[in-house]
């Protein structure tokens, strides 16, 4: 009734876009940062993109982000302001997110009271550092058992997405075999990062639309949906 297959126990989701709506937030806190940062330099190359967030910042950490994106227009800085470009995007992220507070999507709503019912055991793999208080405002941290976040990735030291550290992490918490779990993602990268660590099914979630799910499917989703919930009538 989930959509899975019959040995999968554990879901692992991702969280922003995934779980809440918080991903469209994210994206418009980086343009600005970003867009600010350009400017600044009076960098001519033009203003960062929705392709942009999609190919080089979606589900990675924070610093990650920063460092892909710039990579990809040519350009290198240090660390010291690869950080204030990060923490200039949290500090507006978290004041739209104070001001206008958080939406889970009613769609994995459904899908999470269904999971719960039949058994299945639920964590969170996210990229954010905000990931508890996402999950406290949205009302959902009473499904999730264990959450994996990007307070975890600093503080254990492992790679970000689209390397599989963080999911592995996840099933490890969860004392499973990553073959009997699934992730649930709606980053290209995260996406990678379920097939490269050999999860028993990944399912890529489509918000975006245009040539997003074939570019799932060719990261290596097992199917692509449209919303959580379109997995209860499979």
């Amino acid at each position: 009734m989930l959509g899975l297959p019959d040995d999968i126990t554990v879901a692992l989701f991702d969280l922003d876009g995934v779980l809440t709506t918080t991903a469209v937030l994210h994206k418009a806190a980086w343009r600005n940062a970003f867009d600010a940062f350009l400017a600044e330099r009076g960098d001519q190359s033009g203003p960062f993109t929705d392709r942009d967030y999609l190919d080089f910042v979606d589900g990675r950490p924070r610093l990650d982000g920063v460092r892909s994106f710039l990579s990809s227009r040519g350009i290198t800085v240090d660390d010291a302001t690869a950080g204030a470009i990060a923490e200039a995007k949290n500090a507006e992220f978290m004041a739209v997110l104070d001001r206008d507070g958080v939406t889970a999507y009613p769609g994995s709503v459904r899908y999470l009271t269904a999971a719960r019912a039949a058994g299945l055991r639920i964590a969170v793999v996210t990229s954010s550092r905000n990931g508890e208080k996402v999950l406290a405002a949205a009302g959902l941290a009473e499904f999730v058992e264990h959450r994996v976040d990007g307070n975890t990735i600093v503080a254990e030291k492992l790679a970000g997405k689209p390397a599989p550290d963080s999911y592995l992490r996840g099933a490890q918490l969860m004392e499973v075999h990553p073959g009997r779990a699934a992730v649930f993602e709606d980053a290209i990268s995260g996406v990678a990062a379920g097939a490269a660590g050999s999860f028993g099914y990944v399912v890529g979630i489509d918000r975006v639309g245009g040539d997003q799910a074939q570019s799932m499917r060719a990261a290596g989703a097992s199917i692509v949906v449209t919303d959580l919930d379109d997995l209860l009538q499979s």
